[in-house]
């Protein structure tokens, strides 16, 4: 059964350590109908014949899987981004269940974000997301593997397909105006910080920290294509009109 929901979501694993790992999870990926493999990074041979070893009949993916060397390279074009974290992470934000957050992924570019095997991804890394996911699990061992993470997502995204298509198997497409993907925001950041930091509400040593709590509001709104254009206009004339009263005073 092709399931076209799951299309356009994109599996990442930033910097992954272990070929068996990667093969595993290229395995699970073709059970459940995800063919998107995006590796940050590697730190192992994802075409090695542990890799395929433990791919099987999934080697595909392994040959398809696009390589790149920053999460934002990753997740250009998706527009909207979970991360992943496990118990042990520290980070302001609510995580929400597998079974909560990960349907948003469907039906736009997407990406599922994984970190490294032992000490998955920093907080600055989880900035890149809109929403975050953690897997509950025995607190008496807590600690999932890679593998095993990336398949129990796996399984939720192709259950909610099945189970959608069987309940509601004509449903129109969205029309709304499309969310905004994650390099149009991450530019808008860009030039907002630049905007912030030229008028004096930011200083160069406490941006870092400012900045998140702006991406944290902005995560909560999901902003859509137009309104994206709209804030980087917005800027840009803000902008034009410092330099226009800076040249009057000179």
């Amino acid at each position: 059964m092709e399931l076209t929901a799951l299309s356009q979501i994109a599996i990442v694993l930033v910097e992954p350590a272990g070929a068996l790992n990667v093969g595993s999870i290229a395995r699970v990926m073709a059970n459940m109908g995800l063919y998107r493999l995006v590796l940050v990074n590697p730190q192992c041979d994802h075409l090695g014949d542990e890799a395929r070893q433990m791919a099987v009949h999934a080697a595909e993916i392994l040959e398809n899987a696009q390589c790149v060397d920053s999460l934002p390279s990753a997740l250009q074009g998706c527009q909207r981004v979970v991360a992943t974290a496990g118990r042990d992470r520290s980070f302001p934000t609510h995580f929400e269940h597998p079974r909560e957050v990960l349907p948003w992924l469907l039906e736009v570019p997407s990406a599922l974000v994984f970190g490294r095997e032992d000490r998955g991804l920093s907080n600055e890394e989880l900035n890149y997301a809109q929403r975050f996911l953690r897997i509950p699990s025995s607190p008496n061992y807590a600690s999932l593997n890679l593998a095993q993470s990336v398949a129990v997502c796996a399984y939720e995204l192709y259950d909610t397909v099945v189970r959608a298509e069987a309940d509601s198997p004509n449903l129109p497409p969205e029309t709304n105006d499309p969310e905004a993907t994650a390099d149009a925001i991450e530019a808008y950041y860009r030039d907002f910080e630049k905007l912030l930091l030229d008028i004096g509400y930011l200083y160069p040593h406490t941006a870092k920290a400012r900045m998140e709590k702006f991406r944290r509001l902005y995560n909560r709104v999901r902003l859509s294509q137009t309104e994206v254009a709209m804030l980087r206009g917005l800027v840009r004339q803000m902008e034009w009109a410092i330099s226009q009263t800076s040249s009057k005073s000179h």
